[in-house]
């Protein structure tokens, strides 16, 4: 589906707050209620939206620490495929989990308490199949995090 210019203002500022008012979202992107609210259904309809969240803060939800955890494989069967994806996505202190190319195979990001907490996640997760290497790396400061994709003419 094409974006226009305004599906993307649209987009932009949801991103930004997604439990704004269509009376104030309108007004902000240049169009009356109806036609915005027909855009934002269109939106989700056509899988453009998929859903709407509350960002947690992770330091008073009790998850400081994001670990970025890079796994190595030997196999790359579809059973080993499936049995480590099913596994890794079952583990709830990952936040994304990436296939990636290059001399590693798969990348996490991982939320947790501490050192302790991390090191039951990861016992949890090599469980999940046999790994060739896991190496874990500690964000010491988040510089950059959005959940916001650029909304760039295109």
């Amino acid at each position: 589906m094409p974006l226009d210019a305004i599906d993307r203002r649209i987009l932009a500022v949801l991103q930004d707050d997604a439990t704004v008012a269509i009376a104030d979202l309108a007004q902000r992107v240049g169009l009356s209620q109806t036609p915005c609210w027909k855009r934002v259904k269109r939106l989700q309809d056509e899988g453009v939206i998929t859903r709407r969240v509350a960002l947690v803060d992770r330091e008073a939800a009790g998850a400081p620490l994001v670990v970025f955890v890079s796994v190595r494989t030997n196999r790359h069967d579809a059973e080993w495929i499936a049995a480590f994806a099913r596994g890794a996505r079952a583990l709830p202190e990952v936040l994304e989990f990436y296939r990636i190319s290059g001399e590693v195979d798969y990348l996490l990001k991982v939320a947790v308490a501490d050192i302790a907490a991390y090191d039951r996640f990861y016992k949890r997760l090599i469980a999940t199949a046999p790994l060739a290497d896991v190496s874990s790396s500690f964000a010491m400061e988040e510089i950059k995090f959005t959940t916001a994709l650029p909304m760039l003419a295109g």
